[in-house]
């Protein structure tokens, strides 16, 4: 039997410690979001009086100054969830004439916004793949702010030439490792471990592919768990992609179709649904002059242009696998019931909303709103098919 749910804040520079009691107890709310492509964020909603703790101590103090840390827990039948590690990037107080009604709200990102605070444009790379510049560029973190790096090796390791270029770092580190990603149709993001204060630093494919959470259960009385959940489908949203590869040394081209299917991308329904349109992709060509009436499609499509055929083929294939999301779903869900909190950028099952809609979804965000005894959830799905895999789907 749930025996409820506790929240947790903890606070410092580089390593934290619990807020005081006194502080906790003016916690009205504490709001993660976790998205698949973007960094995670959290805010703390605080109730502030005239001489409690907050007014006498943690405000005039440094407590909540940027980039101090924060971590946020949840305490779920006594089993802990690490929701959040991440660093405060601003606070906001509004005072107020009426008793009580004063408040205070700390914002926040992750801690890969540690990453991206200063530019290291122009500063020369050396000839080495792409993996270990990523390795390079996180090394500075590890010790700080425990990030381990889970780099993922991309089927072009192309080591350029330096007699031809010399390559440089654009932006900041995070750019950096991100434009790497982007590159070869990769996904970087830090999230928090297990462990306090352990972070993954995920530089690699998007997998849509694994054990699921356990189902998101609606329409089924009192094995019931989710609020509400509803779900669309959009057929123009699937397009089949042609790459043409030109290889300049045998001034040939080559068409090379782009699944939206792979073993990290498998279809999770059984319902093949055809693309309406297609998308044309180059490479190995020089990129070309942007005309005026060029759209922002175009100049995506185009951007890729100017790498070799094997790194276009990788990047070609993330996007590719994006808009092979035809089918989507949102909706809402109390953790209290639900037994756990659900984790974005990992698979759910649903059961209960019938023969088409029932399976494998892709969870792209959770938003998790937290209060005093409540623990509630916002979240999105998506998924490439309809009509679940298996005949049974698994509570």
């Amino acid at each position: 039997m749930l025996r409820g749910v506790k929240l947790g804040v903890r606070v410092g520079a580089l390593s934290t410690g619990p807020l005081p009691a006194e502080v906790m107890r003016n916690l009205l709310e504490a709001q993660v979001t976790v998205s698949a492509g973007q960094r995670g964020g959290f805010q703390l909603r605080f109730a502030v009086a005239k001489n409690d703790m907050l007014s006498r101590e943690i405000l005039p103090g440094n407590s909540f100054d940027p980039p101090n840390r924060v971590q946020i827990l949840a305490y779920v039948d006594g089993e802990r969830h690490i929701l959040m590690d991440g660093v405060i990037t601003r606070h906001d107080f509004a005072p107020s004439s009426e008793a009580g009604a004063s408040t205070l709200t700390v914002t926040g990102v992750d801690v890969s916004q540690m990453m991206d605070l200063i530019d290291m444009s122009g500063l020369p790379q050396p000839a080495i793949p792409r993996e270990v510049k990523v390795l390079i560029a996180l090394a500075p973190f590890v010790p700080l702010y425990g990030v381990i790096p889970a780099v993922i090796p991309s089927l072009s390791m192309v080591v350029p030439n330096p007699l031809r270029e010399i390559p440089a770092m654009q932006g900041t580190h995070y750019a950096f490792i991100s434009q790497l990603a982007d590159e070869v149709g990769y996904v970087f993001y830090v999230e928090p471990t297990g462990e306090l204060g352990v972070n993954v630093a995920y530089w690699g494919p998007e997998v849509r592919a694994g054990s699921p959470q356990p189902a998101l259960s609606v329409n089924m009385d009192a094995a019931t768990n989710v609020e509400s959940l509803s779900f669309a489908f959009d057929g123009l949203a699937r397009k089949f992609h042609l790459l043409l590869g030109h290889i300049p040394e045998v001034h040939t081209t080559i068409p090379i179709p782009l699944p939206d299917v792979s073993p990290l991308n498998p279809m999770l329904g059984k319902k093949f649904i055809p693309p309406l349109s297609y998308v044309r992709l180059n490479a190995g060509q020089a990129r070309y002059a942007a005309a005026e009436t060029e759209t922002a499609e175009r100049r995506r499509e185009d951007a890729i242009a100017k790498h070799d055929v094997v790194t276009a083929v990788s990047r070609g294939l993330g996007r590719a696998a994006q808009s092979g999301q035809m089918i989507s779903g949102s909706g809402s869900l109390d953790v209290l019931r639900y037994g756990r909190p659900l984790q974005a950028r990992r698979l759910v099952a649903v059961r209960g909303a019938g023969r088409a809609y029932d399976g494998e979804y892709y969870v792209k965000s959770v938003t998790s709103t937290l209060k005093p005894g409540e623990f509630k959830q916002r979240f999105t799905l998506s998924r490439n098919a309809q009509i679940s895999t298996n005949d049974r789907v698994t509570p």
